[in-house]
């Protein structure tokens, strides 16, 4: 069994995603002498081996450093992208839940961990009924303007109460615009 390093659920061996919260599971390669164990989700957690840890079990100091310092050089390399636009949900009971969207593409969709679909936008718990596509849509971001494509949803994605989209062609976005996909309401708003 392998245990999930974000949530701690046991998953079977080889699995690549974790059945219960979607985090990838990677396994560490026994180097050095050193246990195996699991990569933690997000680069910039501290790492602590047998290697790094004193017989009383205090973090070795050099050690702690040389990681922050790999940590370090890592974010400067790949900085942190913000916030640019989000979704609202605006009916049933989950109106004014946000999804924040930072990516110069995000998925939108239901979470499939059996065919590793993880959407941006998982609106999974929100749509009951299942009238949203594991792939439904995406958002893309490019030269400061947003776009909206369906993926080829069997339900559908429409902008403002217009036609429906035909998958793969693009619809221009604007701050306000009302977006359907199945039965679900956003409210698309670009953050100032």
């Amino acid at each position: 069994m392998i245990n999930c390093q974000t949530c701690g659920t046991p998953n079977l061996d080889g699995s690549q995603y974790c059945d219960e919260c979607g985090a990838r599971l990677m396994k560490i390669e026994d180097e050095n002498n050193e246990m195996p164990g699991f990569e933690p989700r997000r680069s910039d957690v501290p790492i602590f081996r047998s290697s790094n840890v004193t017989s009383v079990g205090i973090p070795n100091i050099a050690q702690v450093i040389k990681d922050a310092d790999r940590l370090s050089a890592e974010l400067e390399k790949s900085p942190i992208k913000s916030v640019h636009a989000t979704l609202t949900i605006e009916r049933n009971e989950a109106v004014g839940t946000e999804f924040q969207i930072s990516a110069d593409e995000s998925l939108i969709g239901r979470w499939d961990a059996d065919n590793g679909i993880f959407p941006d936008i998982d609106l999974d718990r929100h749509d009951p009924e299942a009238k949203i596509s594991r792939r439904h849509a995406r958002i893309l971001y490019h030269n400061g303007q947003y776009s909206i494509e369906d993926l080829g949803s069997t339900n559908g994605t429409f902008v403002n109460r217009g036609r429906r989209l035909i998958p793969g062609s693009g619809q221009a976005l604007k701050d306000g615009d009302e977006i359907i996909v199945g039965k679900t309401f956003l409210r698309f708003y670009i953050s100032q």
